[in-house]
């Protein structure tokens, strides 16, 4: 999986593309990115702009840290039933 690139060089990228001087192709081409990435970044600053409806990246970042975060507290969670239930029936069993 490439780098991932730096915000400015997405909105610059971005701008290049909306000012329609070059296909998106060729610009794509020349700042060493594949199409489709363009046209994402492109679809992406439409939705953060408001122009169109979805998830901004702010939105998208957070609802990745609480997957993230969920995930965790399940498997902490998990843990926890483990051990509370293997305690209790060391504590049943006759010694």
């Amino acid at each position: 999986m490439p780098a991932a690139k730096p915000p400015e060089f997405r909105a610059r990228a971005v701008e290049l593309a909306r000012q329609g001087q070059q296909p998106v192709a060729r610009i794509a081409k020349d700042l060493g990115i594949s199409q489709s990435c363009l046209r994402r970044w492109m679809a992406q600053a439409d939705i953060d702009t408001g122009a169109k409806e979805g998830l901004s990246s702010t939105e998208r970042k957070e609802l990745v840290e609480l997957r993230r975060r969920t995930r965790v507290l399940e498997m902490e969670n998990e843990i926890l039933k483990r051990a509370s239930a293997y305690f209790a029936r060391e504590n049943v069993l006759p010694k």
